[in-house]
């Protein structure tokens, strides 16, 4: 099976690991990277985004581990659209959470309408974090929470370490 999935990935995080993990079972994967153009578009709100090369070099990282625990193949494409390689026709499954199953049902859409079968859906749950709130990105970035979902030390009671 031939398996897409599409993100900014900025900061890789568990809930990026989770949909990782999913489509490293279901067979060969190719996930698209948002371009530094389109990056700013896809976000619910304003906030800096990391270079593409560098977002790669970490999403590289990630890839490598699953596809060595799985034996499955994988690639890296640009996103320059927000449907992206989605709408081609070599694949069968395509990745998606639960803030981006409208997105999916998109692709399929687009699909329909060039005669490409559609792709079976794969739903990925939310990972939430210690707080019991989904972990994101922009949270990350906020400086809430980790990678991980742990609360920052000025977040969970703990005083923060000031620099000397």
């Amino acid at each position: 099976m031939k398996v897409a999935l599409g993100g900014t990935f900025d900061p890789v995080h568990d809930g990026h690991r989770k949909l990782l993990k999913r489509a490293f079972e279901l067979g060969d994967v190719t996930v698209g990277l948002t371009s530094d153009e389109l990056a700013p578009q896809t976000r619910k709100e304003d906030r800096y985004v990391r270079p593409y090369e560098e977002r790669k070099a970490d999403l590289e990282a990630e890839l490598r581990r699953f596809a060595k625990e799985y034996g499955r193949e994988w690639e890296i494409r640009t996103l320059e659209e927000p449907t992206g390689i989605a709408t081609e026709p070599q694949f069968d499954i395509l990745i998606v959470s639960t803030e981006t199953q409208r997105g999916g049902e998109l692709v399929n859409e687009i699909r329909e309408e060039r005669g490409i079968d559609p792709l079976k859906i794969e739903v990925v749950d939310r990972v939430y974090a210690k707080d019991e709130n989904v972990i994101s990105s922009t949270r990350i970035v906020r400086g809430e929470i980790d990678q991980h979902g742990n609360l920052t030390p000025e977040r969970d009671g703990r005083p923060a370490e000031r620099e000397q």
